[in-house]
């Protein structure tokens, strides 16, 4: 992987994107991690780690971070119909509804935080707008190299995820401290494995997320949205 530069702005200005008090409501979803563990297949800190490294490696860095790369170069060259194509294609590898609802709400909400920031953002808003996709816009016009973006937005995601778990195993805190230690190597090499992913490659088929996502629409009772 290539070396981490940023500038001190730069670099406030990802912490502020990637922090879990952006107010884009990623707390809210547990991404299928809800049933897994009302199911059973999810009980302890381990198997949560186990979880989590299965979906940043196989899910992560070949859908999220190929789309983020390709939308941060389609909006340095101000090219509209590549981010069309980024927003239609990040949209359309989300196996489940309720995927397609995490990466779409926090994507509503990405957008309406970037107008009040007064930021350009150059996709149409009358239809579905990907985060991720938002999350490059962001990133672009805030002059953040792609390698410092995609660290953040891992970061991001882990962080929700471990929250979730947290409530849900549940983890003490500590525990939780622990585990985004043991996960933290795991970003680099999914940054790495996102290097190599060309374009028609672009998606993922983890079938116990599809599972358990799928699973989550009917749940009896859930905390989260996904």
């Amino acid at each position: 992987m290539a070396a981490i530069t940023t500038t001190d702005t730069a670099l406030l200005r990802l912490m502020q994107l990637s922090s879990v008090s952006l107010p884009i409501g990623g707390y809210a979803f547990s991404q299928g991690l809800e049933y897994a563990i009302e199911a059973g297949w999810i009980k302890r800190s381990d198997q949560v780690a186990q979880w989590l490294e299965q979906q940043l490696l196989y899910s992560v860095a070949q859908t999220d971070l190929p789309i983020l790369k390709r939308t941060m170069e389609a909006m340095a060259q101000q090219d509209h119909v590549a981010l069309l194509r980024c927003n239609d294609l990040a949209l359309a590898c989300r196996e489940t509804r309720e995927l397609r609802l995490t990466d779409s709400a926090m994507g509503e909400a990405m957008n309406r935080l970037l107008v009040s920031l007064g930021l350009p953002q150059p996709l149409p808003t009358s239809g579905e707008l990907s985060y991720v996709v938002l999350f490059g816009i962001a990133a672009q016009n805030w002059q953040i190299d792609y390698a410092v973006a995609a660290l953040g937005f891992l970061w991001s995601w882990l962080e929700n995820q471990v929250a979730a778990a947290t409530k849900l195993v549940p983890l003490g805190q500590t525990q939780a401290q622990q585990l985004l230690v043991e996960l933290q190597p795991l970003l680099p090499q999914a940054i790495s494995r996102a290097a190599s992913v060309e374009e028609d490659d672009i998606g993922n088929g983890l079938q116990g997320l599809a599972i358990a996502s799928a699973g989550h629409e009917t749940q009896y009772s859930r905390l989260f949205r996904s």
